[in-house]
């Protein structure tokens, strides 16, 4: 994971945001955990616990015939819950979701989020890691416990410069469903404003539960109503001129970006995917606390 210096003011200015993401965080934690947030997964899985000597009523689907075999008898295995579970998050810091400024507000929901999830995670005693993407794989960070390591987690996302201008979650996807051998949790942060990732998001979802978050902006359901004005991608730097005073455009505009997000939602529902839409104008906690108890209830 890189580790950017700075100067003493940024680590001041980075140590109190951290220090911020975590009180505001714990408050929500408090929610997630009183209504079991455990319960709201598709279940971490199973492991094998012990061998013992089968008896009526046990399913003999589970009959181990080669320990059988050899002690002379009917012996059945036996399996629990798994104790802990493995928190990924897969997180986009390409240029159109992580603007390099701290006070963005897009880099903000997307800090509460991620530092929401953690610190749930550390309070149930979970494993967390993450992997940072643009065009490129950018970190991988393999699940550890502690909060030690969540608030490094944490700092190194707010610290974070990528080195790629684009956006390939195809790749990330690929990575995450190469690098993360047991069954756990994926959750995905991103504005999901890149193409070709469903086949790589469908095997991800094949062996994990998965949680896609997108990052909405305001604008997106409503251009502002201003003369000529000049767009640019901050991805690729291409720019149009668009005239936001024409009702065709508008509605065009926001016509285009409904279409975009009902198209994902059905195909992440498709694929077994939880979809959850935060703007940059709500509350994070609110609506992990609203999403995760609709979850429960299903």
């Amino acid at each position: 994971m890189k580790n950017p210096s700075h100067s003493e003011g940024d680590a001041a200015l980075l140590f109190k945001k951290v220090r911020r993401l975590e009180l505001i965080s714990n408050k929500v934690v408090e929610s997630l955990l009183a209504g079991n947030y455990r319960s709201v997964f598709k279940g971490p899985g199973i492991e094998f616990d012990e061998t013992r000597e089968y008896v009526e009523g046990d399913d003999v689907r589970l009959i181990d015939w080669n320990v059988s075999s050899r002690l002379d008898g009917v012996f059945t295995k036996t399996f629990r819950e798994e104790r802990e579970l493995t928190l990924f998050m897969i997180v986009d810091v390409s240029p159109s979701v992580y603007d390099l400024t701290l006070d963005s507000a897009r880099r903000e929901i997307q800090s509460l989020l991620f530092s929401i999830l953690t610190f749930a995670g550390v309070r149930n005693n979970d494993r967390i890691g993450g992997l940072f993407f643009s065009d490129q794989v950018e970190a991988w960070v393999p699940p550890r416990k502690g909060r030690r390591h969540a608030l490094r987690l944490i700092q190194d996302l707010l610290s974070f410069k990528p080195v790629g201008t684009g956006s390939n979650l195809e790749q990330a996807l690929r990575g995450a469903n190469e690098g993360l051998p047991r069954r756990g949790i994926c959750v995905i942060i991103s504005d999901f404003k890149t193409a070709g990732f469903y086949r790589e998001l469908a095997l991800l979802a094949r062996r994990h539960d998965v949680i896609a978050i997108r990052v909405n902006d305001p604008v997106e359901d409503a251009f502002p109503s201003v003369g000529l004005i000049q767009l640019e991608d901050p991805e690729t730097g291409k720019t149009i001129l668009a005239h936001g005073r024409g009702r065709a455009f508008r509605r065009q505009f926001k016509d285009f970006w409904e279409v975009d997000r009902r198209a994902w939602a059905r195909e992440c529902g498709r694929l077994g995917v939880a979809v959850l839409e935060i703007g940059v104008d709500e509350d994070p906690g609110v609506e992990l606390v609203r999403f995760f108890r609709r979850r429960r209830k299903k």
